[in-house]
């Protein structure tokens, strides 16, 4: 039997990421070897029970990215760095008081959001997007719609102007499928978000990067920085447009190929919420997560995890795990016991998973209003997913439908 690791970048980690993901389970286990980008090694956990030990200690898995092993390995320009990090100031990598301090800063900006407002927002701009193709009867509801919702409605919410969403998009893109542009996305996403705090600090007004630096103040006793706040405003962002984007185009791919759903698309509603939920047990948008680090020598699903060792959470592989569910069971009713959202005290904030939920629900929405006889354009097995370690999203999904007027 092969023990050896399997490249997180493989093909198949894009093309059939379930079927690897049993295959590793039979051959390795809960945990099993995988090397990252210029062939750094890490442990890929894939056990569900596993993986709710390895976020609920934060003390011997932790968010501290400063204690890896592997540093001297890491390359200049290494494509992953972004999505690792190194000497970040963000909440990802922060631990204990401080990292409470941070939580309690975003959570505060995020659930001072109107929810009607965030609605209307999300209508709006998902409006526009269907006005520029409702007229063709054909789009990529992909590269069209959801790859631009999200980060359209978060711009809004912390106060950029609109014509530097198009950008954010292309940048955070490329920023986490870890390519050869990630350095380059990354830098470009920071510049944008150092200059808007900058003009917050001096200008306040009503969004959420004024009410971050207000509350950032006097966190937990702890002064935050502007770089500081710029850096969780990232982390918001990339967290808030890549997924959601994912989770809208997963969801429209779920309802347009699984019959369970078709009454989604002649008006019935049920089913989106239904939909929705199964994806992020089945085809959940962020795949993989990086990461934790072993602050000790440890034992984890029988392996020997040393300390410093990466691990990275197999969010899509967990939530398949045979030891905790079988095939298809417990999906419907609500079930959120996924790691869709992630799990201890580094899970997503609750408001920012309500905001997610709005625009993703509000999208799909939009899309089964605007567009009626809504079809897929290409037999399902063309449909293709993103090149990214991390996202299981879709690169594209063409429909066709009868042409429409635009609104207004």
């Amino acid at each position: 039997m092969n023990h050896d690791p399997v490249s997180l970048g493989g093909p198949r980690f894009r093309s059939e990421p379930a079927a690897l993901y049993r295959e590793l389970r039979r051959e390795y286990g809960a945990v099993a070897p995988v090397l990252l980008d210029a062939d750094i090694p890490a442990w890929l956990v894939l056990g569900y029970r596993e993986l709710h030990q390895v976020t609920g200690d934060p003390a011997l898995f932790s968010r501290d990215s400063g204690l890896w092993n592997q540093w001297d390995r890491v390359p200049d320009g290494w494509p992953m760095l972004p999505m690792i990090g190194r000497g970040h100031s963000s909440v990802l990598h922060t631990v204990g008081e401080h990292h409470r301090a941070r939580v309690a800063v975003i959570t505060g900006a995020l659930e001072a959001v109107d929810p009607f407002e965030l609605r209307s927002h999300t209508e709006r701009y998902a409006d526009e997007l269907i006005d520029a193709v409702c007229a063709e009867g054909a789009a990529d509801l992909v590269a069209h719609y959801a790859d631009l919702l999200p980060v359209r409605v978060l711009a809004t919410l912390y106060g950029f102007a609109d014509e530097q969403g198009p950008g954010l998009v292309a940048a955070l893109s490329d920023m986490v499928d870890g390519g050869e542009d990630a350095v380059a996305g990354s830098l470009h996403v920071a510049a944008s978000m150092a200059r808007l705090v900058a003009d917050r600090a001096a200008r306040p007004a009503d969004d959420v990067v004024s009410r971050m630096l207000a509350s950032g103040r006097t966190a937990g006793g702890l002064a935050l920085t502007h770089e500081e706040i710029a850096q969780d405003l990232i982390v918001m962002m990339t967290a808030g447009q890549q997924p959601t984007a994912g989770w809208i185009g997963n969801s429209l791919r779920l309802m347009l190929t699984d019959v369970r759903f078709a009454a989604s698309l002649f008006g019935g509603r049920r089913s989106v919420a239904e939909a929705m939920n199964e994806v992020l047990w089945e085809d959940t948008p962020a795949q993989n997560v990086a990461g934790r680090w072993a602050s000790r020598d440890a034992r984890l699903g029988g392996r020997a995890i040393r300390a410093g060792d990466l691990l990275l959470l197999g969010i899509q592989a967990a939530n398949h795990d045979p030891q905790v569910r079988t095939h298809g069971s417990a999906l419907s009713g609500g079930n959120s016991a996924h790691f869709a959202f992630g799990h201890g005290e580094h899970r997503c904030p609750f408001p920012a998973q309500e905001i997610a939920e709005v625009v993703a629900r509000t999208a799909i929405e939009v899309v089964l209003d605007r567009l009626p006889d809504l079809d897929l354009a290409v037999p399902p097995t063309a449909l293709t997913r993103r090149r990214s370690p991390w996202l299981g999203s879709l690169t594209r999904l063409p429909v066709r439908f009868t042409p429409t007027s635009p609104h207004g």
